[in-house]
């Protein structure tokens, strides 16, 4: 009768031993890791956004001019003054503005070109790079060429409308106007960003589902609208949050467009800041600003995450 040999239990459990030594090996070196990158990181991060959070949160209980030592303790008036200017209300307003024109215009038009620029057609990387410049360009630089552009004088709006006869446009300094007139801007600064996200996304889409459907005879809408966009859900709503967030941080476009002029009538809630809180020496005031700007930009951003991202 043949003999059969069978495996010690010292030999069984080799394998599962040299695992467990694995596993404490790599939890060594991720605790190793940890504790030479995390206090470096918590540091600076300490420094230079959870101190200046709380000096902003402290500084807005005072009526203070930003020299020597706030004393003036004034409790929560800074935050009545603030509600009752009416420039600020104006700049709330307009807020909301931007991000209602971000998400109804900016975002489909953005949708639209990504889908026609997704294809390999011929001059199709030169058409992704005349869109998307606008976006590389420095916000301030695009402030200043658009402010030579609406000029009623010297600008590209003066010249056409002299070349038609019509009266020279003044549509920055019209208080009415001027707000639309930034949207504009905004629209053609931003909306390359957003394209170039909706491409990247259109390109991971699975191009047999697409097949599949154009056998089964849907037409082009239909394909966008039932099997494309579905597709594009985890990418639209990634857009759309980078969207509301940077609206609400809107700043370096504005100053060197309008200045936040005129009138106030195109306002963010960071130009104001800086109006108020910085041009005019009114910390408190812009300390006041800057804590309801974070607590308006913080529950956004989380709530949104927390109901529209939360399986992303």
């Amino acid at each position: 009768m043949a003999n059969i040999s069978v495996p010690s239990i010292t030999t069984a459990a080799r394998p599962a031993k040299r695992a467990a030594n694995s596993k404490s090996s790599v939890a060594h070196d991720r605790l190793a890791v940890l504790l030479i990158f995390l206090p470096p990181a918590l540091l600076l991060f300490t420094l230079f956004v959870i101190m200046p959070m709380g000096e902003a949160a402290w500084y807005s209980l005072y009526k203070w001019n930003g020299y020597g030592t706030p004393t003036e303790f004034i409790a929560l008036r800074n935050f009545q003054v603030l509600f009752r200017n009416a420039a600020f209300t104006q700049a709330l307003v307009n807020n909301g503005l931007i991000i209602v024109i971000s998400i109804c215009i900016q975002v489909p038009l953005a949708i639209w070109l990504a889908t026609m620029l997704a294809h390999r057609i011929p001059g199709v990387v030169g058409y992704r790079l005349i869109f998307f410049l606008p976006y590389v360009l420095a916000d301030v630089a695009a402030g200043l060429i658009w402010r030579f552009v609406y000029d009623g004088d010297y600008g590209l709006f003066a010249a056409v409308s002299n070349f038609f006869g019509f009266a020279n446009p003044y549509v920055l300094a019209d208080k009415d106007v001027a707000i639309y007139a930034v949207l504009g801007v905004i629209v053609w600064k931003y909306f390359g960003f957003h394209m170039m996200l909706f491409i990247a996304g259109l390109q991971s889409v699975d191009k047999s589902v697409l097949e599949a459907a154009e056998i089964d005879g849907a037409t082009g809408w239909q394909k966008f609208r039932y099997v494309t966009l579905p597709l594009l859900g985890s990418t639209l709503r990634l857009s759309i949050f980078f969207a509301v967030v940077g609206s609400l941080q809107l700043f370096d476009m504005i100053m060197p467009l309008t200045g936040g002029g005129p009138s106030n009538s195109t306002q963010t809630m960071v130009t104001f800041l800086y109006t108020y809180g910085v041009m005019r020496m009114q910390v408190g005031l812009g300390s006041a600003v800057g804590v309801v700007l974070f607590i308006i930009c913080v529950t956004l951003a989380f709530g949104y995450k927390r109901i529209f991202m939360r399986h992303d």
